[in-house]
């Protein structure tokens, strides 16, 4: 039994005179007391003893790079340090990280030996699933030469993503049933009279199956050498269009062939339509309003397009005053300036991915679903098309997700209008 086994054993003790105590509802005794708290400095010292194991795990592996490093005669050129001690332990924070430090040696490796390759990274999984960009954080072993300080290219939030509920699917297609309306209600009533009688439709059966989104670019196999501009490739720009593109299928897909079925063409959303300029804000009120009657959840979220929040940003009170706060203050000099203030107090979503004149609002973590089937994938070769004879290699990136939308009275679909009141 290792160090792990035996702290989970002492664990499950404790918890054991814990729980038999509980199921005869009695209070501990000072013998029990006793013997947990034993229990417990045991484990305090098993983990005393995993660390230390752990910490001279670390020293080892150091020694044998500085070992490795010391037989290739090389040193990192960033610092004094070995090639190889620098490379240990370097945690990757996003794809093009991830990608560059686990197929970067092979892609060097084969970079003008005239043989043709074909390679793939593991696939990158992110926490909470939003694919965080961060710094080049540290030195890569096998490159001469490196920018810690580059200018990463810009790319949107996946806001939409990050609206939805999230989860993890094993198959292809995720199956489910979208509950019918109700009929009839629980009632009050006298002893020996007739029961009031409650009635579910049908559910209807939904599939929503994984679709794939991908693409790729080409790059000259010179440029593989430097770690900077593959990383910002990946990063800036595969990731940039890849978020692009997922954020208009979730929200505008059509169901057609490979698209999502997007939440706006999901069949069974409300409706909802401001009856003129002025009433839009109240209008985004009542679409709050259905989702709570309709659908008994709560609304978590409104997504907007720039042009319309503009009009409710800048719109004033017969005094002059921004309703939202002026440019150097809040509403009549109180407070400060909030960004992007939320609407009726939900996060408000800005994204040019929803069309003028339409705003979704809905209960986005408890009505959808967004299933991805592992994570982002990223292969190269310079086996496409004419690669190998242009010395260049295509990179792909791709996922494969999936929309569930359980509940569509969880979502309302606005139409705003333009036209002043009369």
């Amino acid at each position: 039994m290792n160090l792990k086994e035996k702290r989970a054993a002492k664990l499950a003790e404790a918890k054991a005179i814990v729980d038999g105590a509980k199921a005869a509802k009695a209070e501990l005794t000072e013998e029990q007391t006793a013997a947990i708290a034993a229990l417990v400095a045991e484990v305090e010292t098993l983990d005393a003893s995993i660390a230390k194991a752990k910490e001279a795990a670390e020293t080892l592996s150091a020694l044998d790079a500085l070992a490795d490093a010391s037989a290739e005669g090389g040193t990192d050129p960033a610092g004094d340090e070995p090639k190889s001690q620098r490379a240990g332990g370097v945690k990757v924070r996003s794809l093009g990280e991830h990608f560059v430090k686990e197929a970067g040696p092979t892609l060097l490796q084969f970079r003008g030996r005239g043989q043709r390759f074909s390679i793939n990274a593991p696939e990158f999984k992110a926490a909470g699933d939003t694919h965080a960009l961060t710094g080049w954080s540290a030195g890569v072993p096998y490159l001469t030469d490196f920018d810690k300080t580059i200018m990463q290219a810009y790319r949107p939030q996946l806001v939409i993503a990050d609206l939805l509920g999230k989860g993890q699917i094993s198959g292809n297609a995720i199956s489910y049933l979208v509950e019918g309306a109700a009929e009839g209600d629980f009632a009050n009533v006298a002893e020996g009279t007739q029961k009031p009688q409650m009635h579910f439709v049908n559910p209807t059966a939904v599939v929503d199956a994984l679709k794939k989104i991908a693409g790729w670019i080409k790059i000259t196999d010179e440029l593989i050498e430097d770690a900077p501009f593959l990383k910002t490739e990946i990063d800036g720009r595969l990731l940039y269009k890849l978020a692009n593109f997922e954020e208009q299928q979730l929200l505008n897909g059509s169901g057609v062939g490979q698209n999502q079925t997007g939440i706006l063409n999901r069949s069974g959303i409300q409706t909802e339509t401001s009856a003129n300029l002025e009433d839009n804000p109240d209008a985004v009120f009542r679409a709050i309003t259905n989702i709570s009657t309709a659908s008994a959840l709560n609304a978590d979220g409104i997504v907007i397009n720039p042009a319309d929040y503009q009009k409710f940003r800048l719109s004033k009170d017969a005094n002059g005053q921004y309703f939202g706060g002026g440019f150097f203050s809040g509403q009549y000099g109180q407070g400060g300036i909030l960004e992007n203030p939320p609407l009726w107090g939900l996060r408000t979503v800005v994204t040019p991915a929803i069309a003028t004149g339409t705003v979704l609002v809905g209960a986005f973590g408890s009505a959808a679903t967004l299933y991805r089937k592992g994570g982002v994938s990223v292969e190269a070769t310079n086996s496409n098309e004419d690669d190998f004879t242009n010395n260049l290699v295509t990179i792909r990136a791709e996922e494969r997700v999936a929309l569930a939308v359980r509940q569509p009275l969880g979502f309302v679909k606005l139409t705003l209008s333009n036209t002043p009141k009369a």
